[in-house]
């Protein structure tokens, strides 16, 4: 049995500002850079190493990437995977948060440019899922989003949302979503989520 960690990256300056990010990019604040230094003390401190690192190839997610590795003292490479990249949000790119739909957002973005919620979905699972497939991938960090990383819990079923989220834990900047992958099957069971900087 393999592990996933699966986190979110630090705050941004589009997270103070409310506004949707996507594909568009926003760099870390001050107290972003900060949460994922305490996110790799947290893996430093649990005696937590990793075989293999990746990020989403976006600034945000690289950036945090780097600095957990740094704190966790871990000193490796990485790799940018396109595939664990955050939802993109079309034309509504860059807007404020005010201009959400209702959840669940579905197609809402399709005609505007973007991505379909289930395609979205499968673009994150096939990705884990290549990733822990590899060779030699026993214990991996993977860093990415926010809307990323509830879908792909989300894409696991009901069942395994609950048992991470179902006690009111958030999906924090620099969350640590833990889960066993067992390479046979190719399937993913939720084990733990973890918020660092709370």
């Amino acid at each position: 049995m393999s592990k996933l960690y699966l986190m979110r990256h630090g705050q941004t300056l589009f997270n103070v500002l409310r506004r949707k990010q996507g594909w568009c990019d926003s760099p870390l604040t001050e107290q972003g850079c900060e949460q994922a230094r305490r996110a790799g003390a947290w893996f430093r401190e649990n005696n937590i190493a990793f075989d293999h690192a990746y990020s989403s190839t976006q600034e945000r997610a690289c950036d945090t990437c780097e600095l957990v590795l740094e704190a966790a003292g871990i000193d490796m490479p990485y790799g940018r995977e396109k595939g664990i990249k955050e939802w993109n949000f079309g034309a509504f790119e860059a807007l404020t948060e005010d201009t959400n739909p209702p959840l669940p957002y579905g197609d809402f973005y399709v005609p505007f440019g973007g991505e379909a919620e289930l395609a979205f979905r499968e673009r994150l699972v096939t990705a884990l899922t290549d990733i822990m497939s590899r060779p030699g991938h026993n214990s991996v960090l993977a860093v990415s989003h926010g809307a990323a990383v509830a879908q792909f819990l989300r894409a696991l079923g009901p069942e395994q949302e609950a048992r991470l989220r179902g006690d009111g834990r958030r999906l924090g900047n620099c969350c640590i979503m833990i889960f066993d992958y067992d390479p046979t099957a190719k399937a993913f069971n939720a084990v733990d989520l973890v918020n660092p900087n709370e």
